[in-house]
């Protein structure tokens, strides 16, 4: 391969800019970006759960925790397992970098699972009104990858390949492949497909469903981690846990036009 037929990618510096002791980092820029397009999207819908702005407030604080210690947890148990058995206390050392989307969505589940419980509501049904808003922060981690330079896909000849700092062939700009699935078309399906009352449970379904089913088809543009590589069947450890959602996502979709329960505003407490 020829390295001027393909774009060189810039080194950009991961630090937009400094204020004394604090530092700016485009990724931490793009959960900033993620959170405040969830909140503002939301207040849009508010009236499907019944909520006034503070309650919003309240429940994306839990879902920003979610994100973070089960992201955190999940890179750890997931991609850094050894690692963790010989030192325990990595898991700590969130400044070493290290999130996984699985751990940070199991942390999510796990916060929308807690506070259904503590607002009395089906945990199905504030599944349904957040899962449309999760792919615009998704899309904004990915562009946040590709800024960085980290993450990139595997190599290529395509007339669209890059070369990434520090590398010496052309790969797949797989972060931008899933922006735009993950993102972008995943964004469009949910919010559109919930614009109209569904049955109870279909809007989480189509969530878990579209995400595994596109994440699963750029793992195979995306470079494996060197320390896991693919397994003897060709597959990924992110594929693998992709497997899951889907299968979950399809269960979810089925069982709830099965059951056609649909809530409205009036009812959508817990019975």
């Amino acid at each position: 391969m020829q390295e001027q037929q393909y774009w060189v990618f810039p080194q950009i510096d991961p630090v937009i800019f400094e204020l004394g002791p604090v530092a700016v980092r485009w990724y931490g820029l793009m959960y900033l970006v993620g959170f405040v397009a969830a909140f503002f999207l939301a207040k849009r819908r508010l009236d499907r759960v019944g909520w006034n702005k503070d309650q919003l407030s309240d429940f994306l604080f839990w879902g920003f925790l979610g994100v973070i210690i089960g992201g955190r947890i999940g890179y750890v148990l997931f991609y850094q397992f050894d690692y963790f058995l010989s030192d325990p206390l990595y898991l700590f050392k969130i400044w070493t970098g290290g999130m996984s989307f699985h751990g940070g969505l199991l942390g999510v589940i796990t916060a929308i699972w807690l506070y259904a419980r503590k607002i009395q509501m089906h945990f199905l049904t504030l599944g349904d009104f957040v899962a449309p808003l999760v792919p615009i922060g998704l899309g904004a981690g990915r562009l946040g990858n590709f800024i960085n330079a980290e993450l990139w896909g595997r190599e290529t000849d395509v007339a669209w390949a890059v070369i990434f700092p520090g590398q010496e062939v052309a790969r797949h700009a797989s972060q931008l492949y899933e922006f735009a699935l993950e993102g972008v078309l995943l964004f469009l399906i949910l919010w559109f497909m919930s614009a109209k009352p569904k049955p109870r449970g279909v809007i989480g379904g189509m969530f878990l469903l579209g995400y595994g089913a596109f994440r699963f088809i750029v793992e195979f543009f995306r470079e494996p981690d060197d320390h896991l590589g693919l397994y003897s069947f060709g597959l990924s450890q992110g594929q693998l846990l992709c497997v899951p959602m889907i299968l979950l996502g399809l269960w979810l979709i089925f069982s709830g036009y099965k059951r056609g329960l649909i809530d409205t505003p009036n009812a959508v407490k817990k019975a």
